[in-house]
């Protein structure tokens, strides 16, 4: 069974820097395609960055703030943030798709491809 583990969320003023991270097992990183994805109440599922083995995607609402990354020794996906704001505070969560999707296709922000979600990380940012 895929298990993808997030952590390092918290609260932060804005402008301040968190950095998340996603273990995953029985899922190769470095070969998959994966996201990270956010929810705020009252809100859809968003994705905000995804990561393949040859290419990196990002939101607008996020470009240039965020980046996504791996570290395939230790099977672990990254989200850094900086620059954080008030609007970035949700619920965030990493996700993996399908390994015959991915061998054809990726990265993506919609969510219908992604099979495996972690439990999620809450990420707050005050002023």
């Amino acid at each position: 069974e895929v298990q993808l583990v997030e952590s390092g969320g918290g609260s932060v003023q804005a402008g301040g820097s968190l950095r998340l991270s996603c273990a995953a097992s029985v899922y190769s990183v470095s070969n998959g395609c994966m996201g990270w994805f956010r929810q705020a109440p009252g809100q859809e599922r968003e994705g905000i960055a995804g990561i393949n083995s040859l290419d990196t995607i990002y939101a607008d609402s996020v470009k240039g703030r965020f980046t996504i990354s791996r570290d395939n020794a230790k099977n672990t996906l990254y989200l850094q943030m900086n620059n954080l704001k008030l609007e970035d505070t949700a619920m965030y969560y990493c996700a993996a798709a399908d390994n015959y999707r991915c061998r054809f296709g990726g990265p993506w922000l919609r969510t219908d491809v992604y099979y495996h979600w972690g439990q999620g990380t809450q990420v707050t940012v005050s002023s």
